[in-house]
């Protein structure tokens, strides 16, 4: 008997996964492949091109009003689309596009961010100080691993982070023995699923077929692991995923709202906080570039246009001041007395002023 061709979305879901394209970006392309059938009555795309894909972009931005992120996404979906699973060049696509808009990120003081630090509690203050404290995505610090922690030189590795690119951060100083009595307790459950006959993680990539047992090790376990086991929505098996980023985000917002700060603030808005008390503190902008991974120096420049206080990030009427360097990210200019992390971020998390850091000409 021959064997029944593969359908189309499954044949997009295949060619996402083999470009180890995650999860979310995989919904993402299949809900906008989906929109676009229904958008021209069902129609196959290999029926369709160019013309159509126009169409259906100038209608988001025209009728729907979606915004420039959105109908990008979707124009990256029906791209990949045409290119990777119907080996179709679309050419140049000349639709309607949505504009842009510069803005500037919400950013809070070091005393709003104390107000927001007190009106949380247990597991999301823990990781709302490390987003503060080390510059983390929200999505980096959910997907921590317990080998991605390195306490013994206070940093942090991010594995495939944005664009799917590695890099090292500070661990504040602060904020190591917290993290070691949550690892303690996280370990407990982790032993006591172990004993049930759970106790695996996902693994990226091809790892759990090169090590069959490296899913139930310690060191793959994530940091903050949800409260229950859950069905794996790629390969159905049971297992303990990391925490759902909402709770956080819901969390933030609630304690921002019990604070009565006139700010829309999320998880993000910590990020932004930690970029740019570096700089208003004097610190190089590519040693902020490096903690925040960004590509692009430009990227990391509009930090200095919400202190607006142009690329030098001087005190108005005062020169700049000398430029400091993280010691955490460079362990081997560390001073005897360093406690590993930046004087700003010490501020804000100890309450007291750290002086030990590294004076750069």
């Amino acid at each position: 008997m021959e064997k029944q061709p593969r359908k189309l979305l499954d044949r997009v879901r295949d060619a996402i996964r083999l470009k180890h394209y995650s999860i979310r970006t995989e919904e993402a392309y299949v809900n906008w492949i989906k929109r676009y059938i229904f958008f021209h009555n069902v129609r196959h795309p290999a029926e369709m091109g160019a013309a159509q894909v126009e169409a259906f972009l100038t209608h988001l931005a025209v009728k729907k009003n979606v915004a420039a992120s959105t109908q990008n996404q979707a124009l990256s979906a029906l791209i990949f689309l045409y290119r990777e699973v119907l080996h179709t060049d679309l050419g140049p696509v000349d639709a309607l596009r949505a504009q842009k808009p510069k803005r500037l990120p919400t950013v809070l003081t070091k005393k709003e961010v104390h107000r927001v630090l007190n009106n949380l509690s247990g597991t999301h203050l823990l990781m709302t100080r490390l987003l503060y404290g080390s510059g983390l995505r929200l999505m980096e610090c959910v997907r921590l691993r317990v080998k991605d922690l390195d306490f013994a030189h206070r940093t942090i590795l991010i594995r495939d982070g944005k664009g799917q690119k590695d890099r090292v951060t500070m661990l504040p100083e602060i904020l190591v023995v917290p993290l070691q009595d949550h690892l303690r307790i996280v370990k407990r459950t982790h032993e006591e699923d172990l004993a049930k006959g759970f106790g695996a993680v996902y693994l990226p990539n091809a790892l759990e077929r090169k090590y069959p047992n490296a899913n139930q090790e310690w060191l793959w376990q994530y940091v903050f692991p949800a409260n229950r086991l859950s069905v794996d929505p790629r390969s159905a098996a049971v297992r303990r995923h990391h925490i759902h980023e909402s709770g956080l985000q819901k969390a933030v917002r609630a304690a921002a709202q019990a604070t009565g700060i006139p700010k829309r603030v999320s998880p993000h808005t910590f990020r932004h906080s930690f970029a740019t008390h570096l700089l208003e503190a004097h610190y190089d902008i590519r040693t902020v570039q490096e903690l925040l991974g960004h590509k692009d120096v430009k990227t990391t420049m509009i930090y200095t246009h919400v202190l607006n206080r142009g690329g030098l990030v001087a005190r108005r009427g005062q020169p700049p001041g000398p430029i400091r360097r993280p010691h955490s990210v460079h362990p081997t200019k560390r001073t005897s007395r360093c406690a590993g992390l930046t004087c700003i971020v010490a501020h804000t998390l100890h309450r007291t002023r750290c002086t030990c850091h590294v004076w750069l000409a």
